[in-house]
Formats: structure tokens, C-alpha cells, sequence
């Protein structure tokens, strides 16, 4: 099999790695990329968001498959392009990419799929911000506001916080960048990252995942892309997981094949599990990042036919995924400055080696430097959450980057049993 992956992240690090360990895969390719992917897959610098830049690459190199990583190539139609041309694309079109793109869009499926969600309301008009804002956080005996762009944010565009004075200036921030905002109740409960393959009506989950959005230890700081995860979760109990499939993921992708628009790719579900049972915090329509890159490090399945499959439509024929013993720790380093706008062009040492997965770097001047906010995210496995985190660790310790930084705590609650529902 021939694949072409799109994206320049550690997400597609981590899916070139898994692809590269399945003998199906004859060709691989990526594009952009990065310096580390360089190592295993065809570059190509083609713009990723591009239909017509991406259908022309695909059909150049003869590819069975594409693999959208990002979200924006999604919602902007990149797979609409891909399949009209004939050939097999995992990731949803952009009717359906839709479930991420607008949250209002997603909250309309989950009331009509009976689906369990945070309270919600959307403001367009910064006249009205004020009394909404009445209505949700500590003003209305909430722990506090939660405060979403509605629309792509790359995972960045929520606040959390107790002091109005932040959130009226988020979500002033939001409108006035020509965004709806919307705020949600506060839900309670520690968070879970669901992946699903999905393909219409079939849905296949993969492990249950934990990521860490705050930038500083102990849930403290600025929200980020993401700067850690971990796989599988010790304290969430089998049934609760395959209660989120029957009862969450399966109706929602119902919901979508009754609107004519029917998913096909990867539907991620973050939810909270709450002192009610589990709740949805927010749809993704694409694998997440970082938790891909634990996720992946224990999928014992080879990893193309399955992808295949679901881009095929005969996802509802595939062998049920196989999983190696044991858990995954995600960590990643960012550059300094990170989540602000990151210094670039440091020169890193010691990134490489197995675990080590390239997001934001680059080679200037045949030197690896930093190219981004999320440089690497470092992948440890171990027979339990305190081996992986060692390992994970260990790893990331001897990576010189001026300037970086990596939460110390990532996992380390459920490692020494503080989770429980």
C-alpha cells in the first residue's frame, strides 16, 4: 500500500511510525512534515490546506491512501477532494467535519442524538455578552465560566476561570475577532479523550486517553495545544468506556448519517465524567494531539488496513484491534515562550532515538532547531503508568533545547492512584 499522510506534527510523527511498522506499507510519504519525519516518509512541501495542492500530490504519487492529520485541511474540504478524485482518504468530508468546526453545529447534533453535554448559549452580539455571562459561571452558582471560540482554536480557544474580569475578555477577544462565543456550564469530574474509528454507522473505539491542556504542573497556567497524555486509564472501569460507545459516539454518528452527512475517519469525544456519568465536553473530527502519540505506541494492530478500511466503508469487516500489555506516557517539551509566541531557532540536541516524535523543528544549516510552540512530544511505555512515566522521563531529560519546558506531572496522579470516579 502506497500512503500519503498530511500534516507537521508529532500526531503525524507518531501515525508515519506506526504506518512504517506495517509490511502492507510499501511507499510512504508526508506532507509538509518535519525534520523528524524527514527520517522515515517522502517529503513534500505542499500546502496541507490546499484541495487542489493535496488531490494534485496524491495522484502524482500513485497513493492507495491519504491520512489527514489537522483539523483545518478537514473542515476546509481537503477530503471531499481527495475521494472525488478516486482515491481512498481517512477523514471525514466537510459537511461532517462540521461536529469540530462549529460547536454550535455539534451541540445541535448531541440534543438531537439524546446526547449528555454541558448547558450552553452562543452570543454573536457583544451587546448581549454581559446578561449571558449572568447566566453561567459563579454569577449563576457555578464553579466558574467556560468560554469557547465557535469555531477551530486548535484546542486553545477555551477559558476556564472563576474571575468574570477573563472571561468578559476572552470572550470580548472572541467577538471581536468575528467569532460567535459560546458559553457553557462548568462540568465536574476528571476528563477522558475517547478515539473512535468511525465509518457511518459502525463505530470501533481505541484505548481511553487522559491529556493535560494547562501549560504549568498541577493544572496551573495558560491552556495549551496539549502538554501531555497517557493510555490507557487504570481508574475508568470497561463498562464506563464501552457505555461512552453505546451511548455517546454510536448515537451521535447515527444522528450524522440521518443528516445525510455520515463520518468517516476518527471522532474523538472528550468528555467529562461526571458525578452524573459521562458528559461531552467537545467533538473532534481528527486523532488528537498528544494523545495519538500514547495511543499509538500500544496499538498492536497493524495500523494501514485499518485506516483503509474505514476510508473504504468496510470498517463493520475488520478484525477486532489488537493492544500490547501495558501503558504509554506522552510528554511534551515546548519552546520557551510557549503558549505565547514561541522563540525558534534553538538548536536541539539529543532528539533522537525511539519515543522521540517531531512536532515544531526544523534543519537549518544541517543543525536541528525549533520551528514551533510544541517542539517533540517523548513517548515512554512501561508495564505501568510509574515504568512509563520513568521511561518517558528519562528520555526527555537528556534533550537540550535553551529555553524549553515539560510539565514533571503528567500521569502522576493516576500513577499513584489520586483518580477516582
Amino acid at each position: 500500500m502506497r500512503v500519503l499522510v498530511i500534516g507537521s506534527g508529532a500526531r503525524e510523527h507518531a501515525l508515519l511510525t506506526a504506518l512504517r511498522r506495517d509490511p502492507a506499507v510499501e511507499y510512504l510519504a508526508v506532507a509538509p512534515g518535519n525534520a523528524g519525519t524527514a527520517a522515515i516518509a517522502d517529503q513534500h512541501n505542499v500546502d496541507g490546506a490546499s484541495p487542489d495542492e493535496v488531490t494534485v500530490l496524491a495522484r502524482r504519487l500513485n497513493v492507495d491512501l491519504v491520512v489527514i492529520g489537522p483539523e483545518g485541511p478537514l473542515v476546509r474540504g481537503v477530503a471531499d477532494a481527495v475521494r472525488a478524485a478516486g482515491i481512498a482518504c481517512f477523514g471525514p468530508s466537510r459537511e461532517a467535519a462540521r461536529i469540530e468546526g462549529s460547536k454550535a453545529f455539534a451541540k445541535d447534533v448531541m440534543a438531537a442524538a439524546g446526547v449528555r453535554t454541558a448547558a450552553s448559549e452562543t452570543v454573536a452580539d457583544p451587546a448581549l455578552l454581559d446578561a449571558a455571562l449572568d447566566r453561567f459561571g459563579p454569577a449563576a452558582g457555578q464553579p466558574a465560566w467556560v468560554v469557547k471560540d465557535d469555531g477551530l482554536a486548535a484546542g486553545k480557544g477555551v477559558v476556564v476561570t472563576a474571575d468574570r474580569d477573563t472571561a468578559r475578555a476572552h470572550a470580548a477577544e472572541v467577538l471581536d475577532d468575528g467569532h460567535p462565543v459560546l458559553l457553557e456550564s462548568f462540568l465536574d469530574g476528571p476528563e477522558v479523550s475517547l478515539f473512535c474509528l468511525v465509518d457511518g454507522a459502525t463505530v470501533v473505539p481505541l484505548l481511553p486517553a487522559q491529556d493535560f491542556k494547562r501549560v504549568g504542573d498541577g493544572d496551573t497556567g495558560l491552556n495549551t495545544g496539549g502538554m501531555g497524555a497517557y493510555a490507557p486509564l487504570p481508574w475508568l472501569p470497561a463498562s464506563v468506556t464501552a457505555g461512552i460507545v453505546a451511548e455517546v459516539v454510536a448515537p451521535v454518528a447515527s444522528e450524522m448519517v440521518a443528516r445525510g452527512c455520515p463520518f468517516s475517519g476518527l471522532l474523538y469525544a472528550g468528555l467529562a465524567i461526571t458525578s452524573e456519568g459521562p458528559a461531552v465536553v467537545e467533538f473532534n473530527c481528527r486523532f488528537g494531539d498528544p494523545e495519538t502519540q500514547a495511543v499509538l505506541a500500544l496499538l498492536d494492530t497493524p495500523i494501514a488496513g485499518v485506516l483503509y478500511a474505514t476510508a473504504a466503508g468496510t470498517l463493520a469487516e475488520a478484525q477486532p484491534l489488537r493492544w500490547k500489555d501495558g501503558f504509554a506516557v506522552a510528554v511534551v517539551l515546548a519552546a520557551a515562550n510557549y503558549p505565547g509566541t514561541p522563540r525558534t531557532g534553538d538548536v536541539l540536541a539529543g532528539a533522537d532515538g525511539e519515543g522521540v516524535l517531531h512536532a515544531g523543528t526544523a534543519l537549518r544549516d544541517g543543525q536541528l532547531v525549533s520551528a514551533g510552540g510544541r517542539v517533540l512530544t517523548v513517548v515512554g511505555t512501561g508495564p505501568d503508568l510509574t515504568d512509563a512515566r520513568a521511561d518517558a522521563y528519562r528520555t526527555i531529560d537528556r534533550i537540550q533545547l535553551s529555553g524549553s519546558h515539560f510539565r514533571r506531572d503528567i500521569a502522576l496522579a493516576a500513577a499513584e492512584g489520586r483518580i477516582a470516579l
